[in-house]
């Protein structure tokens, strides 16, 4: 636990994550990140009211799945 007693998980375990831990995760852009999750055919978005975050396995299977981004 940190300071403020809040639990910090590994990002590799997490199941969601901020477009700042996708983009640090995955070393594509935030802006691109934002950009591919602004789609209404995204699958690996999650909105929580206005906040995007980008469920992991699904944003890791997805770019398996291409040749450029």
């Amino acid at each position: 636990m940190t300071e403020n007693n809040k639990i910090e998980i590994p990002i590799w375990e997490k199941t969601t994550l901020s477009i700042a831990e996708a983009s640090a995760y995955s070393g594509i852009g935030q802006t691109k990140i934002r950009r591919m999750a602004s789609r209404e055919d995204c699958p690996f978005v999650l909105w929580v009211g206005h906040k995007c975050l980008i469920k992991r396995k699904p944003f890791e299977e997805y770019l398996e799945g291409l040749f450029s981004v």
